[in-house]
This record gives structure tokens, C-alpha cells and sequence, in this order.
């Protein structure tokens, strides 16, 4: 059961408005554009979207009210404590030193946070096997909370996709051999009403004229299910298919199943709660024909890893067409499974829904065949790696060996920077090291107020059993750097990799070329680290709960980066000069105001009703003698960049996506052994400069910057502001938008 708060911190509007009067936000080239069309809840009463305080404001309050002690009549002492805690964590958020993570920004101090505390987790894991739903949201009334089913894990995937979570999920040999041979074929008939908004679009999908057929048919013959006008309904219905084709989970016995979804609203209908539009139900009723058919055609077989890949895939496909924007999933499959590695080269497939996950394979430190990875790799950017065996027995690298710290480890999120157990969420605050120092921060005090936001937020309500059980167990938090490269130039002079130096690997003995740290850069982060750790120590030790198993990352970023004008986490910039395209509905208000102030507007050449605008950026250094970027650096720079953040400032894992030249491609086998016993995860792409029309990223010199940069004359949020008066519209977002680096995490 939910706890009933007896007491609400607040933060009041003349500690706000002094606040504004005093500090001014990091607002990066696209980041007041990006924050209106990303995070800006719409506020029906003032007729508007919420201006960047009251974000800010919301997000704060909803995440100081997570602290347990004020569900038990606090003393006036923790009260004042927590307010003033409040009141710093705005200053900072505000002025953009640092923020927590995109989902936060959404969905903190809302009324679907307080039903839903999952929707504060970016991403999940979920390993696919029979597992039981145990004491959760959404059970299937024909199974007890102890039984196993094979719907399970499919359908907490399913869940925490539509409610905006990314997800990864373990198809390695280990789980898929745990699946029962696929007992029945089903004969799946699915009916809607004529009465339906949606019934001809949803006929074309297979469906069946509900009142038709059900006079045509006996009642006996058949199970029927309807399916409310719910997210746990799509679940439910999928669950439903799934489990008909195993004997110890239908319990009628019938091969006959008939789902209703003449309740589901039609297409451009409001979704209240997490917000956007309805699609209707025919991407339901195609995928549910889908799995349908990749589950008959096993009977009396297993299904394969390939083929719960495509399950997954198939749901993904799913929550993207019913308007949650990007579906981000990671499957992981075994490194020897050449089948799985394969699976995006069938061209149909791909376009079809493979294109739904970012793959990769797991390792341990004992593998070193990585020429058929490789291969891959540099033909089409996948699989990536994640090593089970360091992200169990490792902390930070620097560390050292600390066996079975995290023993129940088995995947990551889809972007891979942190390593979790079955049901398990990340839970993400970013840091701006070097604009919260710019601001006159103390970086120390900075990270610690990162760690109490992200601990608090392991106190909400979980909607699945499997999740409430491992957060209360693990309090996994991950407190991440993002800007890194800008903050080192500037704090230390120059990149943290020195150059190069003779090794030996400690395996075979190979000569490798061994990276040289910037040592200052080493100590400097490791004390950063153990801030954060003492700041959960001490935390924990008020809150009576067990401290984070582990505490820091390095995301991928993206989004919340381009907020603050950041580099994207450890990543390089992509030039030093560029043209930032962002995409908006062509109705979009925004597009007058940066139109007024000066923007390059054209069409976009790909998407009808879309409006293509250009931001002219330079990189923070982009003049430095040491500035390199994604174009530029070398692929043995970045992977040991990569190392150097797992070794002294990540003990979950680094995120990152390696861009490599063709001549570089060569070295990615090498480069992946020698790093075997270092990194947790990795993935590599080549880089692309702007070689299609209206590129996301175009590379320009420094004069066509200045040229575009002094066409722009106005500040864009002042003349959308004097334009419309203190107004907005609903439903407005950026087309395409991407919340990391690498494209596998969601926005919201």
C-alpha cells in the first residue's frame, strides 16, 4: 500500500523569485528551445507550458517529499534541514550546474509520479525466463502471484516501455534455456466494434467486426478477453496470447483466443497521465498477430534467443506507434550465439522491427575472440560489449578485485553505463563539473546534493514486486559527469590521456600500447568519488536503509546536455564548429520566434510537416591547441578515456559511443582485448560527417559560424515570450528528439 504524507516541503515563490533576480541559467545555444519542447510540462489553467522555474520547482519538490522521515510527523529540525537542502538543489538545477535526469525533469512532482514512482527510472533490466508477477500492478487473473509464466518478463518490458523507460533484456543461452518447449498453436481472432472510431483502420489490421462474429460464434468454444482502455490492458492481452501457448499457464485448455479491443480509444485521442496522443489499437492488433505467429511456429520447439529478440522488438515497434517517441531497448545475447549476432543482416526483419533494439553480447575477461565482434562492428556499429564478469566482481577499477560485490548482476540499460540485476532500474543525477564551478560552486557539495536526490528517489513506489524487492536491496544509484572533456581542458589544461607508453598484457604478455593519465585529473576525480560515497554513507545512515551498492556512472547524455551546453558525458565534441539541426511540427509557435530572431528555417526533405531550423555551435575550446573532436581523436584516445573513467571515477560503468575513421577499424579487435580486464561495456561507431542532406551534425568552419551566428539578432526565448504574450499550445515537440549521445535512451 501506498504511505499517506503527513508533511510537503515546499519552496516558496519569494525564495524564487530571488533566486531568478540572482542567478541566470547555463542555457546552452539549444537549450531554452530544447527545455520548451522537451520538459515544459503544458499548464491548462495558465494556458501555457511551464516556464524553466517552475520545471525546476516541481522536479525539486516532488524529489524532497520522496525522504521517508516526513511519511512519520517530522521534528521542525528535518523539516528546516530538507527545505534548505531544497533551496540548494533549485540554485543548482536553475543556474544548470547540474540536473537530475530527463525522466525526473517529466514526471517529478506530478500526480502520475505519485501513481507511478517507476516513471522517475530512465531505464530497466529484465531478464527473459519463466518468472513469477509476484505482488505487482499487473497480474494475469488466471495465475497465482508465485507461478511462473513465460508472459512475464514480456510483459514488465511491455510496461515500462509505455510508461517512457528504456529497456534492456538477457536473451544469453543461460535465461533461453530455461524457456519450456512452445506447447500449443493458437488461434488468435481479435474483434472491434463498428461502433469504433477506429474500425477500419483496425479491420485492415486483421481485426474482425465484433458484433458479426460474435453472433456467428458459440461462447463456449473460445476464451474472451476485453481489453479496458488501459496500459495494463495492452499487457494483459499480450500476456494472455503468450501464455495460451503453454500448457502449465491455460488454464482452459482452449487454443482459441478471442481479444476485444473495441474500448481501446482511436488514434489522436488525449493520453492522460504521461501526456501525448493516442495511436488507437492497430499497432496492438498487428503485434499481437506477430507474436502470435513467432510463437506457432515453434510448437513443440524452444524458442530461441533469436526469436525473444524479436518479441521484444515487436513490443517496441509497438510503443513507439502508440506515441511514446523513442522505445529504447538493449537485448544481450551470448558472445558464441552467431545467430543472434546475425540477426539484423535479414534486411526485411530489420525494417520490419529489428531496428527496435541496440544489440550486444556478454563477456567475461577470459574471452578474447573478438575478430568476428569486430567484423560486425565495423560493417554495421553492432554488438556492442558488456562484461558481466568485471561489472560483478569490480567497483572502480582502482579498486581492485572485490569479489561478488555486485553478485546479481546479468545485463544494463540500453545505453549501458549501469550494470543491473533482474528488475532492476538505473537512476540517474548528471553533474556539469565544470559550469557548477564557473558558478562558484563547491564541487564536493555539488555531488553530494546529486547523491541525496537520486537516494530519495529509491524510496518510491515501485508497481512490480520483482523491482521493489531489488532497489530496497541494492539503493543502486548512478551519479554521473557530463561535459568531462570541456571541464578537464579547463581545469587541468589539457586532455586527460598523456600519450602512449610501452606494456605487456597481463595475460599473454603481448606488447600493448599503455595509456598515460593526467595524474592530477586521477586524484582530483577520485576525490569526487569518495564525496559521493560519504555523502550516501552519512545519508543512508539517517534514512536507516542500506547503503548504494554502487553510486557512480559516466551516461551518454544528450538531451539534458544540450540544456546546459554541455559535451555529451565523456564524449568529444562532434566538431569544433557545427550546424545543429533540430526538427519541429511545422505549427509549432517556436517557429515563429526563431524565425524573428534570425534562425535558418527550411523544410525538412524527409518528413511531411516538419520544419528543419539550423543552430550555428562552437565547442567551448574549439580554438585550444588541445582540443580534439569526435572527428579527430584517435580511437585508441577514446577507449582510453573510457578506461580511465571506469578506473577512477565509475563503479557502475561507462557509457560511451567510440567513433572510428575506416583506417581505424583495424584496431577495434585489439583495442577490445586489451581493455578486457578495464571496461564494462562498449560500443563502437563509424563517423559520419555530414554526408546526407540536412545532417542532425554538420561540420563548418569557424568564418560560416560567425556568418550564421551574426545573422541571429534577437534572444529567441525573449521574443517568443513578447510574441505570444505569455502563452503556448499543447502537444508541441521536437521531431526526432534523442535523450543520449547514441541514440538508446529515451527522452522522458
Amino acid at each position: 500500500m501506498k504511505t499517506i504524507q503527513k508533511e510537503k516541503i515546499s519552496l516558496s515563490n519569494e525564495f524564487i523569485e530571488q533566486v531568478k533576480e540572482s542567478i541566470k541559467p547555463h542555457w546552452g545555444p539549444l537549450g531554452w528551445v530544447t527545455y520548451k519542447r522537451t520538459y515544459a510540462r503544458y499548464l491548462p489553467e495558465k494556458q501555457r507550458t511551464e516556464n524553466w522555474d517552475e520545471t525546476v520547482k516541481r522536479t525539486v519538490e516532488g524529489n524532497i517529499n520522496l525522504d521517508p522521515r516526513l511519511q512519520y510527523d517530522p521534528s521542525p529540525k528535518i523539516k528546516d534541514e530538507l527545505t534548505q537542502e531544497a533551496q540548494k538543489l533549485f540554485r543548482l538545477i536553475y543556474g544548470l550546474g547540474a540536473t537530475p535526469s530527463g525522466r525526473n525533469l517529466w514526471i517529478s512532482g506530478t500526480k502520475y509520479q505519485q501513481e507511478h514512482g517507476d516513471a522517475l527510472n530512465n531505464c530497466w533490466f529484465i531478464a527473459i525466463r519463466p518468472q513469477a508477477y509476484g505482488d505487482s500492478h499487473i497480474v494475469p487473473e488466471y495465475l497465482t502471484q508465485d507461478q511462473p509464466a513465460v508472459s512475464m518478463p514480456f510483459s514488465f518490458m511491455f510496461d515500462q516501455l509505455m510508461k517512457g523507460g528504456g529497456v534492456g533484456f538477457s536473451v544469453t543461452q543461460e535465461n533461453i534455456n530455461q524457456l519450456p518447449a512452445v506447447d500449443n498453436t493458437v488461434n488468435l481472432t481479435i474483434l472491434i466494434s463498428h461502433n469504433s472510431k477506429a474500425y477500419a483502420e483496425t479491420v485492415k489490421m486483421g481485426a474482425q467486426d465484433k458484433e458479426r462474429w460474435l453472433a456467428d460464434h458459440v461462447p463456449d468454444n473460445y476464451d474472451l478477453y476485453e481489453l479496458p482502455d488501459t496500459r495494463e490492458g495492452w499487457v494483459l492481452a499480450n500476456a494472455t496470447m503468450i501464455d495460451h501457448h503453454f500448457s502449465s499457464t491455460n488454464i482452459t485448455g482452449s487454443t482459441d483466443l478471442v481479444l476485444d479491443v473495441s474500448h481501446i480509444r482511436a488514434r489522436g485521442e488525449a493520453i492522460h497521465g504521461f501526456g501525448g496522443t493516442a495511436s488507437g489499437p492497430a499497432p496492438l492488433v498487428e503485434m499481437l498477430f506477430d507474436i502470435n505467429q513467432i510463437l506457432n511456429d515453434q510448437v513443440e520447439k524452444k524458442l530461441s534467443s533469436v526469436d525473444c529478440t524479436d518479441i521484444g522488438n515487436l513490443i517496441g515497434k509497438t510503443v513507439v506507434a502508440g506515441n511514446v517517441r523513442r522505445s529504447a531497448e538493449l537485448a544481450l545475447g551470448s558472445a558464441d550465439d552467431h545467430a543472434f549476432i546475425t540477426m539484423k543482416q535479414d534486411q526485411d526483419k530489420l525494417y520490419h522491427h529489428r531496428w527496435a533494439s541496440n544489440n550486444s553480447v556478454a563477456v567475461d575477461s577470459n574471452f578474447d575472440n573478438y575478430d568476428e565482434i569486430a567484423d560486425s562492428l565495423r560493417k554495421n556499429g553492432e554488438p556492442g560489449i558488456v562484461n558481466l564478469d568485471l561489472s560483478k566482481n569490480y567497483g572502480r577499477i582502482a579498486d581492485g578485485r572485490q569479489a561478488n560485490i555486485d553478485p546479481d548482476v546479468e545485463g544494463t540499460n540500453p545505453c549501458g553505463e549501469i550494470s543491473l540485476a533482474n528488475g532492476e532500474p538505473c537512476n540517474l543525477f548528471e553533474v556539469f563539473p565544470g559550469i557548477a564551478t564557473q558558478q562558484g560552486w563547491n564541487l564536493q557539495e555539488v555531488f553530494t546534493l546529486g547523491t541525496r536526490f537520486a537516494k530519495r528517489v529509491t524510496f518510491s513506489h515501485y508497481d512490480w514486486e520483482i523491482s521493489r524487492t531489488i532497489i530496497a536491496q541494492n539503493r543502486r544509484i548512478g551519479i554521473s559527469m557530463s561535459g568531462i572533456q570541456d571541464w578537464i581542458l579547463n581545469e587541468f589544461g589539457h586532455r586527460v590521456v598523456r600519450g602512449f607508453g610501452e606494456g605487456n598484457d597481463p595475460v599473454t604478455g603481448k606488447k600493448i600500447k599503455r595509456p598515460i593519465y593526467d595524474q592530477k585529473a586521477a586524484r582530483r576525480v577520485t576525490q569526487l568519488y569518495q564525496a559521493v560515497v560519504q555523502a550516501d554513507k552519512e545519508y543512508s545512515q539517517v534514512l536507516n536503509c542500506a547503503p548504494s551498492l554502487k553510486h557512480t556512472t559516466v551516461k551518454p547524455s544528450g538531451t539534458v546536455a544540450k540544456l546546459a551546453g554541455a559535451s555529451e558525458g565523456m564524449h568529444f565534441h562532434y566538431a569544433d564548429y557545427l550546424i545543429q539541426r533540430i526538427r519541429f511540427q511545422d505549427n509549432d509557435p517556436l517557429l515563429l520566434a526563431l524565425n524573428a530572431a534570425g534562425y535558418h528555417l527550411e523544410p525538412d526533405v524527409y518528413t511531411k510537416n516538419t520544419i528543419c531550423v539550423e543552430f550555428p555551435m562552437r565547442a567551448p575550446h574549439a580554438d585550444d591547441a588541445e582540443f580534439v573532436s569526435a572527428g579527430t581523436v584517435s580511437i585508441a584516445e577514446q577507449f582510453a578515456t573510457q578506461a580511465f573513467l571506469q578506473e577512477y571515477w565509475s563503479d557502475n560503468a561507462v557509457s560511451c559511443t567510440i567513433t572510428f575513421q575506416p583506417e581505424e577499424g583495424s584496431k577495434i579487435s585489439e583495442l577490445l582485448n586489451q581493455y578486457r580486464f578495464i571496461t564494462k561495456s562498449t560500443s563502437l561507431l563509424p563517423y559520419s560527417g555530414a554526408n546526407f542532406k540536412q545532417a542532425p551534425k554538420e561540420p563548418i568552419g569557424k568564418k560560416i559560424f560567425e556568418q550564421k551566428s551574426a545573422e541571429i539578432k534577437q534572444d529567441v526565448q525573449k521574443t517568443f515570450e513578447r510574441q505570444n504574450q505569455d502563452r503556448d499550445k499543447e502537444g508541441f515537440e521536437i521531431v526526432g528528439q534523442e535523450d543520449c549521445e547514441g541514440g538508446a535512451c529515451p527522452v522522458k
